[in-house]
C-alpha cells in the first residue's frame, strides 16, 4: 500500500498541546475538574452560547440533548440518512424512531426542510438537523418548521464549529454560529474535527433546564462532582436520577482550549484551500462541486466533490491512492445499513442521498494544507479522471 503524501486530515499540533497536557499531568487532576469549566466558558463565549457543557465525545452530546429535551418511546425524530451513523444511533438511544429524511440535491448535501415538512406526523418531536460538511442547513426554514409543529431542533454541529449561518443581514440568523439557533447544538472534537482533543463534545443551548439535565446526566445523575467536593465546594452529593458516566477529561479539555485559539486561522486556511480546489476543478468535466456557491459561512471541515459517473469511484479512489493522494467517502446512507432496516423498515426511498452518497469522493482538506498542495492534488485527479474518461476530460 502506497504511504499516501497527502492524507485527508492532519492533526494541527504543536508544541502548546505538549505543554497543555504536561501540565495537567502535573496538576494530578485529570478527571473533569478546573479545565472544563474554563474551556466549556471560552466555548460558550466563542460560539455565542449562554452555556457549554462538555461530554465524552459527540454522540454522547447527540444522546444528552435528545434526552434533556425530554425526546422519548413514541416520538418520531426526523434525522438525514444521508450522515454518520452516531446522528441516528442517538435516536433508538432514547428509545424514539428515526424517520429519514431526503438531502436538497447534488448542490446541497444537507437535510431537505420540504422533505421534512411532508414527513411531520402528530408524533413528530424533534429533528436532527446535520450541518453535513461545514455547511450549515437552511435554518431559517426548519425554525419556522418547528415553530409551526413545536418541535425540538437539535443541532449536529459536528462538522461546523466555527461555521455561522448566512450572509443575509435579513435573517434573524445572520451572522450566528451554527449550533446555536436550535434547542441544543452538538459539537465533536473527533481526532479528524476542526477542534481536535482526539474523543471529547460539547452540547451548547440557552435553555437553562435542558443544561441542567445534561449536566446530571452526564454524571451518572448526581448532584455534586468529584471537583466540587476536591475544591471544598461539596461534602456529599444525591442522586436524583439515573445517568450516564459521559463525563470529558482535563487532558482533552487542556487540548480544547489550545485548539479553540487556533481554530479560527486552522478555519481560514481550509477556506483558502477550498477556494483553490473550486478555481482548479471548477468546470472539469466528469465532476460536480457541492456548496459551489457558498464559501465563507462554512468550516470547511471536508471537502466533497462528486462524480458524474458512480461505476468508476472504486477505481478512480484507488488510482489517487496509489499516486499518494488518500480519499474516503461521506456518507454511505444509514437507511440502507442491515440494523437500520430492520428498525425502520417502512424508509421510503430517498433517492437525492442515494445518487449523492454513490457518487461521493472526500479530498484531503485540514489545516496545514496549502495551495500548492491543493495544486498538486488537482493535478493528479485531472490526469487520472482524463485516464478513466478520456473522451470527456481535457487534460489541459
Amino acid at each position: 500500500m502506497t504511504t499516501p503524501q497527502f492524507r485527508i486530515s492532519e492533526l494541527d499540533y504543536d508544541q502548546q498541546e505538549l505543554d497543555a497536557v504536561v501540565e495537567v499531568i502535573k496538576s494530578q487532576w485529570l478527571s473533569q475538574g478546573p479545565k472544563i469549566e474554563q474551556f466549556e466558558n471560552r466555548f460558550a463565549e466563542f460560539v455565542g452560547s449562554k452555556r457549554a457543557l462538555a461530554v465524552s465525545n459527540g454522540t454522547a452530546a447527540l444522546h444528552l440533548a435528545l434526552l434533556a429535551s425530554g425526546i422519548g418511546p413514541g416520538d418520531e425524530v426526523l434525522v438525514p440518512s444521508f450522515t454518520f451513523v452516531a446522528s441516528v444511533n442517538a435516536v433508538l438511544y432514547v428509545g424514539a424512531k428515526p424517520v429519514f429524511v431526503d438531502i436538497v440535491g447534488p448542490h446541497d448535501l444537507n437535510i431537505d426542510p420540504v422533505d421534512m415538512a411532508a414527513k411531520i406526523t402528530p408524533r413528530t418531536k424533534a429533528a436532527v438537523v446535520v450541518h453535513m460538511a461545514g455547511f450549515p442547513a437552511d435554518m431559517d426554514a426548519i425554525l419556522l418548521l418547528a415553530s409551526e409543529h413545536n418541535l425540538v431542533i437539535v443541532e449536529d454541529a459536528c462538522h461546523a464549529v466555527g461555521a455561522r449561518y448566512n450572509d443575509n443581514p435579513a435573517s434573524p440568523l445572520s451572522q450566528k454560529m451554527a449550533g446555536t439557533a436550535g434547542t441544543v447544538g452538538c459539537f465533536s472534537f473527533f481526532a479528524n474535527k476542526n477542534l481536535v482533543t482526539g474523543e471529547g463534545g460539547m452540547v451548547v443551548t440557552d435553555d437553562p433546564e435542558i443544561a441542567e439535565r445534561v449536566r446530571l446526566a452526564r454524571s451518572h445523575g448526581m448532584t455534586k462532582s468529584s471537583w466540587d467536593k476536591a475544591a471544598g465546594r461539596a461534602t456529599d452529593y444525591d442522586l436524583i436520577d439515573v445517568g450516564f458516566n459521559y463525563r470529558a477529561t482535563e487532558l482533552t479539555a487542556a487540548l480544547g482550549l489550545i485548539q479553540l485559539e487556533k481554530l479560527p486561522e486552522g478555519n481560514r486556511r481550509r477556506r483558502e484551500c477550498v477556494a483553490r480546489y473550486r478555481e482548479r476543478l471548477a468546470g472539469l468535466p466528469g465532476i460536480s462541486i457541492p456548496f459551489a456557491d457558498r464559501l465563507d459561512d462554512s468550516s470547511h471541515h471536508v471537502f466533497p466533490i462528486l462524480l458524474e459517473d458512480s461505476e468508476i469511484r472504486a477505481e478512480f479512489r484507488s488510482r489517487l491512492g496509489q499516486r499518494g493522494v488518500q480519499t474516503t467517502f461521506h456518507y454511505p446512507p444509514v437507511h440502507l445499513f442491515t440494523h437500520y432496516q430492520k428498525a425502520c423498515p417502512d424508509t421510503p426511498p430517498l433517492p437525492q442521498t442515494c445518487d449523492a452518497a454513490n457518487r461521493e469522493v472526500t479530498l484531503p482538506l485540514h489545516a496545514r494544507m496549502t495551495v500548492e498542495m491543493v495544486d498538486a492534488i488537482c493535478d493528479v485527479i485531472c490526469e487520472e479522471l482524463g485516464a478513466l474518461t478520456p473522451s470527456q476530460v481535457n487534460h489541459s
